[in-house]
């Protein structure tokens, strides 16, 4: 398979940007929120060196990384796959989000400077500005970044490196979420919401609108996994 040629997005590695371990880690962890690689789908080395333009060797070592993301599976005999992720497990990640996220939002109005503050404003205004972009990964690129400022603001590192262990799942389902009809502007507007209530130091406030967000966006993600998953029952038994 040309994989160049079946990507309309470029995840190609710029080495000098970042360390490339990082780097190759992070663009295909982006290649398979955007569904460029679905589940269940085998991924060969062959096909990321030639998506990333690293060597066989980086992406080994990412490939172990996210498989300790839970992102992909390494099968006996068959090699790396895109894990699955059902609406039962879609499910837990966002009930463990909804109390973690509210916690770092709480913590945000107690901790963060007005630096933190004005950092997490320009995100969120690049985040408005990317939603009309027709480009989905400058989209969940923005969405990632606002919610990096969110936790830097909430200065605990336990709880950053906690929502750091489970940010690879969430972002497939950020993703699949933002891919509904409408729920990018319900998103935005819930999160105008949440940022003038970070500004403005309301923490009770705050824990509300994030959980209040985080449980819309459950929502969607998982009625679009399980409309999915009634899509492939159905055609393995057309079949």
């Amino acid at each position: 398979m040309n994989v160049k040629a079946a990507l309309p997005l470029d995840f190609r590695v710029t080495k000098a940007a970042a360390p490339v371990r990082h780097s190759v880690t992070e663009s295909i962890r982006n290649s398979i929120a955007l569904g460029y690689f679905t589940s269940g789908q085998r991924i060969t080395e062959r096909d990321l060196c030639e998506m990333t333009g690293v060597s066989r060797t980086a992406v080994r070592e990412s490939l172990r990384q996210l498989e300790s993301e839970g992102l992909v599976q390494v099968l006996p005999h068959r090699g790396p796959i895109v894990a699955r992720l059902s609406p039962e497990q879609a499910q837990g990640i966002y009930e463990v989000r909804v109390e973690l996220e509210g916690l770092a939002c709480e913590l945000f109005t107690r901790n963060a400077t007005d630096a933190d503050i004005a950092a997490l404003q320009r995100a969120f205004e690049f985040l408005k500005l990317s939603a009309g972009s027709a480009d989905p990964l400058e989209r969940l690129t923005a969405k990632n970044a606002f919610y990096d400022c969110l936790i830097d603001g909430a200065h605990n590192e336990a709880l950053g490196h906690t929502l750091s262990s489970l940010n690879a799942r969430v972002m497939v389902l950020r993703a699949t979420s933002l891919g509904a009809p409408g729920r990018t502007r319900e998103s935005l507007q819930e999160l105008e919401e949440l940022v003038g209530h970070l500004a403005a130091r309301r923490g009770k406030e705050a824990r509300k609108a994030a959980a209040r967000h985080v449980v819309n966006a459950g929502k969607v993600a998982i009625e679009i996994l399980r409309a999915r998953l009634l899509a492939g029952e159905r055609a393995q038994t057309a079949s």
